[in-house]
């Protein structure tokens, strides 16, 4: 498949228009805005503004953005706007290739460069310290170490996934139901070259 021109460096993580949901429904389900009730933690001042929150019907997630909103709390790109996001998601990257690791940026954007191609649905969306690619659901993952990176991997059963090569490894995280089965390290562009298939078949199998 050709590759595509992709005009924004990053996309909107997934769990942002989750959370926006959860914050325009706000008076809604708890009678007041996320706003009002800001103003209202902060007059009161209780020893437990968690508990306090809670003990008015707010729900964890919603405890949570309040006490965020409210300074009580850190907060994170993923509870702010699309726009926030997207402006916090180049800073994630810089930092996860900081310092020693800046050496693999380049074979990081390559790896990037190769999942936009594999179609124009691809989603590159940052968090702190990992990559995600997303399609439908996340199929690949990228994560800096000292001298080289976890390309991770949504394969499915590991006993379905056979690897004459050797180098693919299985994370756990088929027994975990997580998204991420397996994952190969990669410290060159050969390393890369022989990871394009994997990373290609996971894309295939998100499509359904």
């Amino acid at each position: 498949m050709a590759k595509t021109t992709h005009l924004a460096p990053y996309d909107v993580h997934p769990s942002v228009a989750y959370v926006q949901a959860i914050l325009a429904n706000f008076k809604t389900k708890t009678g007041h805005t996320l706003e009002e009730w800001v103003t209202l933690l902060r007059r009161e001042q209780p020893a437990d503004p968690k508990g306090w929150l809670k003990a008015r019907g707010l729900g964890t997630n919603q405890a949570g953005f309040v006490l965020q909103r409210a300074g009580a709390a850190p907060g994170h790109a993923f509870d702010d706007s699309p726009e926030g996001y997207l402006a916090a998601a180049p800073g994630y990257v810089d930092t996860q290739y900081g310092g020693k690791k800046a050496l693999l940026r380049p074979l990081f954007e390559q790896i990037v460069a190769h999942a936009r191609g594999l179609g124009s649905d691809v989603k590159i969306c940052p968090c702190e310290t990992i990559v995600p690619f997303y399609r439908n659901h996340v199929f690949a993952e990228v994560k800096p170490f000292a001298s080289r990176l976890d390309l991770g991997l949504a394969l499915g059963d590991p006993a379905e996934v056979k690897d004459p090569g050797g180098r693919l490894k299985d994370t756990g995280g088929f027994a975990k139901k997580d998204r991420i089965t397996h994952k190969l390290e990669l410290a060159s562009e050969a390393d890369l070259k022989a990871a394009l298939p994997w990373l290609k078949r996971a894309y295939e199998q998100d499509g359904a």
